[in-house]
């Protein structure tokens, strides 16, 4: 067993202009909850151990990120269809050409969307295939 398989990513800081819209956005859409604040921080548990922890920053410009979450087959149409009542449109590739479609990628569904602050999120039925 490698020292890489007792590694596991446990919270990262996701800036945001306003951190209750931002994580009421992505909570949202997933289907998710907004935990309780946590000092500066207001979380998002993915359900595997993992929160995303939004961080309000006001005095400068958000450096927009990309965040891909694999999410059950059953549960993409749902949140397809939670961006179309919200007004966001999503897109089938990551530089935001195709708007209105899902791709196929690994035989399964994905799709990219921008949250409040610009962050590509990607929604994904089935992870990528690395050499």
């Amino acid at each position: 067993m490698s020292d890489a398989q007792h590694v596991q990513l446990n919270h990262t800081a996701v800036y945001a202009s306003d951190r209750s819209r931002s994580a009421e956005f992505l909570a949202g859409i997933l289907g998710l909850e907004v935990g309780a604040p946590f000092g500066p921080f207001l979380p998002v548990d993915l359900g595997n151990g993992v929160t995303l922890d939004y961080y309000e920053k006001r005095d400068e410009p958000i450096q927009g990120q990309h965040y891909a979450f694999l999410v059950p087959e059953e549960r993409f149409d749902a949140m397809i269809t939670r961006l179309e009542e919200a007004g966001v449109t999503y897109f089938a590739d990551p530089s935001h050409t195709e708007p209105g479609r899902v791709n196929g990628l690994f035989g399964g569904r994905g799709a990219y969307f921008d949250d409040p602050d610009g962050h590509n999120m990607e929604i994904m039925t089935r992870p990528y295939v690395r050499p």
